[in-house]
Parts: C-alpha cells; structure tokens; sequence
C-alpha cells in the first residue's frame, strides 16, 4: 500500500507540473486582443504566439520539410516549411509569432509554410 501512495504522489507532482507548464504558456503568451490556439478558426488568415515544443525533418513525397509544434497553453498547431530542412532560430523553447491559414492534414491542425516572426 504505501508504494502505491508513493506512486501516486510521484503521479499527481508529474501532473501540477504539467499544469503549471500550460498555465504559464497561457500566461506569457495569453496577449490581451490576441487569439488563442484553441479559438483559433481553420481556413481563415489567423495570428498565432506560442512556444514551439517539438522540431523535427519529415521528407514530404520526397521533399525536406521542416515541422514544428507551436503551442499556447489552450492548444497546438503544427507549423510546416516544405522544401526546407532548417530555418534560423526555429528551435524547441523559442517563443514565435506566426501567420497564416489553419488546415487540417492526418486529423492535426497545421500551417503550411507560416509567416513568423522570433520572439525575445
């Protein structure tokens, strides 16, 4: 019994830390006037601020494409450069701004070859 309330209490640390993750994003990135990842609508021109979580290369019908995970707090929308492998200053933890129209591709929201702009 007690390695369960041990294992409990390792789980429920893990997850407040995941929480206060999120409410931070919402907190940094959360602009008054801005729109947030969740709200965002598909197929219409949006600006989106976030941090980018994940960047990876995924050859694309044999084309380099460079893809990144932007997220807010409320959301994430992936964000893809076809025909690139890197872009300066695109890395895990930077604070982006992006534009653009937000599709849907394999069940993910994505923006195919964003506007951005490197936040400090």
């Amino acid at each position: 019994m007690e390695v369960r309330g041990k294992l409990r209490s390792a789980l429920s640390r893990w997850a407040d830390s995941a929480d206060q993750e999120q409410r931070d994003l919402r907190k940094e990135h959360g602009v008054e006037g801005a729109l947030s990842i969740a709200e965002a609508p598909d197929r219409v021109p949006v600006t989106l601020r976030g941090s980018l979580r994940a960047v990876t290369l995924m050859p694309r019908g044999g084309v380099p494409t460079l893809e990144a995970d932007l997220d807010d707090g409320t959301g994430t929308v992936t964000l893809v450069w076809l025909g690139r492998r890197r872009i300066a200053g695109i890395e895990p933890g930077r604070a982006l701004s992006a534009t653009g129209r937000i599709g849907i591709h394999d069940g993910r929201r994505v923006l195919y070859n964003p506007r951005y702009e490197l936040m400090p």
